[in-house]
């Protein structure tokens, strides 16, 4: 059955870092367009980052522009989410996404900053 897992969430104090990692099973991700979307309560899901199946073109919402990175290990069927200077309002569950001619959600992984 095709699916994504996400893992690496937890609790982090601000300014710390966190590396989200979204491992895909039942098909493989080289084709797929991957994202990162997060929802925090009362919030809507809203993009965070965006990698491309080719050229390794990435994007990212302007709220995390300098401080998160994503990047693709395709021979590990694998995308991650690297975290630096954490805040508050980052605190939120993280969903990855595959897009491609189907689209897979992750199930989420909860991220919370707070001291």
């Amino acid at each position: 059955q095709a699916q994504l897992v996400e893992s690496g969430g937890g609790l982090v104090q601000p300014g710390g870092s966190l590396r989200l990692s979204c491992a895909a099973s039942g098909f493989a991700l080289r084709n797929y367009h991957l994202s990162w979307y997060r929802q925090a309560p009362g919030k809507e899901r809203e993009l965070v980052a965006y990698i491309r199946a080719t050229g390794g073109f990435t994007t990212y919402t302007e709220h995390v522009k300098g401080r998160f990175t994503i990047s693709r290990d395709d021979p590990k069927n694998t995308v991650y989410l690297q975290m630096n200077s954490l805040k508050p309002e980052d605190t939120a569950v993280y969903y990855c996404f595959a897009e491609f001619i189907q689209y897979y959600w992750g199930q989420g992984t909860q991220v919370t900053v707070s001291s």
